[in-house]
């Protein structure tokens, strides 16, 4: 045999040294599997043990153990919180304070405010104190905010008429009509601000708005049909209870230019209603008012049981509401 063969062969010390340490290295491995045995036996252990400690019911069960933990630790939190209230600091997690309503408002309709008691006024008397207390510098309307007793979801209770104001409501009405070209001159001559026959829908398509109310004669409503989308929505659809669908055009026309307004119940069962202008002499103002609430009485549902009119508020655009008496149940 080669010299070069024998030296890379091993040697009899060296076999007995790996040999030795396979054996070494198989021990410790052995060991490292008991201990890890004995690991988790203890944990295995201790997890019945702990699971031994709860009862399954009772003030020893686990849920009643932690809900008593849990008011341990919201009353120290209590006592901590109250602490800091007396120190004059803010509690821990406390919410934000949030200021009055009233605070909140302009120093103008806080002044404002400060005239106005809390008590209830007559309707002469509101209406008074409503323009008094007009904060804003501009020729504010008038209004009123009626709650009333009916259900809006019932057919004869959603209330909605119209009512001439006597002296109208201090805004320039602009009257349209969409009639035969016969009906369309006498409107115009009778007031209306826009009178067309067939021209008028091209203004439609257009989506030309430039009135306030829209009449029109019952044979022309099917024409109007395909524009709801855009005149629904806008409160412009002309409609028999409002009385813009008419064959007397003129008295419709000069009844919108005298200051015929409609009214109707929302969703909430409220009612709002301009009467006219703070610049108005009052007298004129009462007068709107009383013919509003004749109008509205005269309109109470047969099928309602208890109050018609459950409270009644006067105000103008930006001003404090003014509570008042209520004389028409």
């Amino acid at each position: 045999m080669s010299e070069e063969i024998k030296d890379t062969l091993p040697t009899t010390e060296t076999v007995a040294e790996q040999i030795e340490e396979v054996a070494a290295g198989a021990e410790i491995e052995a060991k490292l599997n008991e201990t890890t045995k004995e690991t988790a036996s203890e944990a295995a252990d201790n997890t019945e043990e702990s699971e031994e400690k709860f009862a399954k019911s009772g003030k020893k069960s686990k849920k009643h153990i932690e809900e008593v933990k849990a008011e341990e630790e919201r009353q120290a939190r209590k006592a901590e919180n109250k602490a800091l209230a007396e120190a004059g600091e803010k509690p821990k997690g406390a919410a934000p304070v949030t200021r009055p309503k009233i605070e909140r408002r302009g120093k103008k309709y806080q002044a404002a405010a400060k005239q106005i008691e809390k008590k209830l006024y007559t309707l002469k008397e509101a209406l008074e104190l409503a323009a008094k207390t007009n904060p804003s510098k501009f020729d504010a309307t008038v209004e009123a905010h009626v709650r009333l007793g009916v259900d809006p979801r019932q057919a004869d209770q959603n209330i909605r008429a119209t009512v001439v104001l006597p002296n109208g409501n201090g805004k320039t009405i602009r009257v349209a009509v969409f009639a035969p070209l016969d009906e369309a001159k006498k409107a115009a001559a009778a007031g209306a601000d826009i009178a067309e026959d067939e021209d008028f829908l091209k203004r439609l398509d257009k989506g030309e708005i430039d009135f306030d109310v829209l009449i029109s004669t019952p044979a022309y409503m099917p024409k109007l049909g395909k524009y709801a989308r855009l005149l629904g929505p806008k409160g412009l659809m002309p409609n028999p209870k409002a009385g813009t669908v008419t064959a007397d055009i003129e008295k419709a026309v000069k009844e919108s230019k005298a200051g015929k307004v409609e009214y109707r119940v929302d969703k909430q069962a409220i009612i709002h209603i301009g009467l006219g202008k703070t610049s108005f002499d009052q007298a004129k103002l009462l007068e709107n008012a009383e013919t509003f609430f004749d109008s509205l009485k005269s309109h109470r549902p047969a099928s309602l049981k208890g109050s018609f009119v459950k409270s009644i508020y006067i105000t103008t655009s930006q001003g404090p509401s003014i509570a008042v008496e209520n004389l028409y149940n």
